[in-house]
């Protein structure tokens, strides 16, 4: 019989695809090129099952006969790869975005004979539309918290985004712009010991507790869907991190940073301003396994951020606690740094990859903002965090209003920077 290759995501199975396959079985063996997960990254956000269990879904449907990953976006490799007698598809591409896919695809379908066969789309049916629905619904601890770990695994560089609030982490949950025909999203929230303290007018010495930071992330997940990491500041005495690290897991977040200081903290980007003291190596180390040893999930990291380029300890006193907290059992390495230039953190990032080369490596540029995420991936990067953005440029703004207000006696003068009733009733599900 002939063979027919159908591409297919399958983030939300519906009536669509099974009457998709369904057709074509009709005209022979249905081979399914399933949409991985790095593939789909590129394009939108994962979706809930990973490539594996969703194979299983399609792979039970019947006149399915094969399942192939399709690592790209376009077909055109895999038609090149299997050389189907037909290619079976949705008429919904003829324009837009997708009518260049369609073009690769009979330009491939050509160079051996092929067929494209196009048949009318499903009506009243949408997986965007589905996943939007479920983004109401919400997500579990579970499903949040190792979806960090699918994200390192399908996306060179994962970007996070500083949320301190339910509203602003709303504001990167929804935000996109499409670049060069992809879709550029947040990949979720890094909750920041500054801006949590700073919003509730403390300094930013450890002056909130545990439970405090958890209410918060706890709000903002009431209302979102996508993983966070947390900051762990020092991550206190051993004994406590132990236990703390079972609660900050049970909540449903992906990470934890802890930095390598002792004694009253004090933020990193003062430098040697203030006395700020760096943790013994070997202490440090037993507070990693400590956290470790609590764990009950493969899918939740603790990260070590390392000082030692913030208080000009040296790269070589970098890199030597880089290798002993991955041996102390560090799922991850975070390099901090005050400078303008990126430089020193490019430095550390290959020297460190040429010893870990799949350690995750995370980067908070918020001294040296000129570097762009091309750059930081090409130097082994796999994390950025933009740590505490969303809160500085909403005090400017609420400054600069709450001013024209006392000056003209009125809220007229600025309309034209506030949102609209009408889109805030749209921003938060349920309100109309």
């Amino acid at each position: 019989m002939p063979t027919v290759y159908i591409g297919l995501t399958v983030d939300v199975l519906h009536h669509g695809h099974i009457n998709l396959i369904r057709q074509g079985a009709e005209h022979g063996n249905v081979i399914i090129g399933l949409t991985t997960d790095r593939a789909i990254a590129q394009h939108k956000r994962l979706p809930y099952l990973t490539w594996e269990q969703r194979r299983d879904i399609v792979a039970s449907i019947y006149g399915v006969t094969r399942v192939v990953p399709q690592d790209t976006w376009s077909y055109s490799d895999n038609i090149r790869t299997y050389k189907p007698d037909i290619m079976l598809h949705g008429d919904d591409w003829l324009n837009g975005p997708d009518a260049l896919l369609r073009a690769e695809a009979i330009k491939a379908l050509g160079e051996y004979g092929g067929q494209l066969i196009e048949v009318p789309y499903t009506k009243g049916v949408s997986a965007g539309a589905i996943m939007a629905d479920s983004m109401v619904i919400g997500t579990t601890p579970d499903i949040r918290r190792k979806s960090l770990r699918r994200l390192l695994d399908a996306k060179p560089l994962v970007r996070m985004i500083e949320a301190h609030s339910p509203i602003s982490a709303l504001i990167g949950e929804s935000v996109n712009e499409m670049i060069e025909g992809e879709r550029r999203e947040f990949d979720g929230f890094w909750s920041s010991s500054l801006t949590d303290s700073t919003e509730r007018g403390k300094p930013d010495i450890e002056a909130l507790d545990i439970s405090s930071r958890l209410r918060n992330i706890n709000d903002i997940f009431e209302v979102t869907t996508k993983p966070l990491v947390m900051d762990g500041d020092t991550g206190g005495k051993e004994e406590h991190f132990e236990l703390n690290v079972r609660s900050i897991e049970r909540l449903g977040i992906s990470a934890v940073i802890i930095e390598d200081k002792t004694g009253l903290k004090k933020n990193s980007l003062l430098g040697n301003e203030t006395a700020q003291t760096q943790e013994d190596i070997d202490v440090f180390c037993d507070k990693i396994r400590a956290g470790r040893s609590a764990l009950i999930s493969d899918d939740f990291m603790i990260i070590a951020r390392i000082e030692s380029l913030i208080l000009d300890r040296g790269m070589e006193d970098a890199l030597r606690r880089a290798r002993a907290y991955v041996e102390a059992g560090a799922h991850g390495i975070m390099i901090h740094s005050r400078k303008k230039s990126p430089d020193e953190v490019f430095k550390f990032a290959n020297t460190f990859r040429q010893d870990f080369p799949s350690i995750p490596l995370v980067s908070v540029p918020t001294s040296y903002n000129a570097v762009t995420e091309r750059d930081l991936q090409d130097h082994g990067f796999n994390m950025v965090i933009y740590a505490n953005q969303m809160l500085r440029s909403a005090y400017p703004a609420m400054k600069k209003n709450a001013r024209a207000i006392l000056k003209h006696g009125r809220s007229l003068e600025i309309d034209e920077d506030l949102i609209s009733i009408n889109e805030i009733l749209d921003l938060i599900p349920g309100t109309k």
